[in-house]
């Protein structure tokens, strides 16, 4: 019988703080942070106001973000207990995930929203449905860092489900997401900003 995998301290220390075992350095977190503020403050012509963050773990995500954006409104969606217990009220992150994400208490509208490396974890009838609501809440851009079954992914491959890069563009052609590179997507609100070859349009 497979153990249940657990969001607990020693699964965050072994992926994210381990420089053994870590697949991602606080610089290269750093580095997605600015591509995701970039594109979504050239597609809105503002500084970016709110960030949600699904999935966001320990809220690495929320530092980088102060920094870049001191007066930046943060909400992180978790559902490590772990998490909710050591950092929820300090890091504005609130129980949920991605298939429970319509039930989250959220704002209406976000200018950034954030589901880096989490996708792949997500069974499909509760991607299609984050995904709505992703949709739904989408004022500016989402950054839907993903990985297909084409991709030569290194990491923690535990409830790993496998989806090629066609199957995902499906699901966020559903939603109503419009690609316009680098893992980043709009929605209604700016998809008449976009060019047709930021976008891949004919």
């Amino acid at each position: 019988m497979t153990t249940p995998k657990r969001y607990d301290a020693e699964y965050f220390r072994r992926w994210y703080h381990d420089p053994a075992q870590r697949v991602i350095t606080p610089d290269a977190v750093a580095r997605k942070v600015r591509l995701a503020l970039g594109i979504a403050e050239a597609l809105l012509e503002r500084p970016v106001r709110s960030v949600l963050d699904v999935g966001c773990g320990e809220g690495s995500w929320r530092a980088h973000l102060r920094r870049l954006r001191p007066g930046l409104r943060y909400t992180g969606v978790e559902s490590s207990e772990y998490v909710l217990e050591r950092y929820g009220r300090a890091r504005d992150i609130r129980r949920g995930g991605v298939g429970t994400l319509h039930e989250v208490r959220l704002a209406t509208s976000y200018d950034l929203i954030v589901v880096c490396d989490v996708l792949q974890y997500v069974p499909e009838r509760e991607l299609a449905t984050g995904l709505a609501t992703i949709a739904d809440r989408l004022g500016g851009v989402a950054y839907l860092e993903a990985y297909a079954t084409e991709d030569a992914m290194e990491g923690d491959h535990a409830d790993w489900h496998h989806r090629s890069a066609e199957q995902y563009r499906r699901h966020f052609r559903r939603a109503g997401l419009q690609a316009v590179g680098m893992h980043c997507y709009v929605g209604r609100a700016l998809a008449g900003r976009t060019a047709a070859l930021e976008c891949g349009r004919p």
